[in-house]
């Protein structure tokens, strides 16, 4: 059975950087797009960045786009965001999600299959 589990969110100050990372176990990460969402209270999921399957091509929300830097660690079988500068708008709950078929880009709240239940990033000032 195919188990997705997010980790590296917390607190942070306005500026700091933090690491997350998504771990799968019965699925090989490295044969799937791969993104990562967020959520905050009272408003829908959105898309932050991704990894397609086919030459690990990333692509970013335009909020995040040269803060926040995707990347996979096949050895692993791990996908990591980093997250650099962060600002008070990047508080949520972030999500990984990993796509139902193997191949592909694009990565969305209805292509994703697996869903980790989500890690806390708080940013303050």
């Amino acid at each position: 059975q195919v188990q997705v589990v997010e980790s590296g969110g917390g607190l942070a100050q306005a500026g700091d950087s933090l690491r997350l990372t998504c771990a799968a176990s019965g699925r090989t990460l490295s044969n799937y797009a791969t993104g990562w969402f967020r959520q905050v209270s009272g408003k829908e999921r959105e898309f932050v960045a991704s990894i397609s399957w086919t030459g690990s091509v990333p692509y970013y929300a335009g909020s995040v786009k040269g803060r926040f830097t995707v990347s996979r660690d096949n050895a692993a079988n791990t996908v990591h965001l980093q997250m650099d500068n962060l600002k008070l708008e990047d508080t949520a709950v972030y999500y990984c999600g990993v796509n139902r078929h193997p191949g592909g880009v694009a990565v969305t709240t209805s292509s994703v299959e697996y869903w980790g239940s989500g890690t806390l990033v708080t940013v303050s000032a």
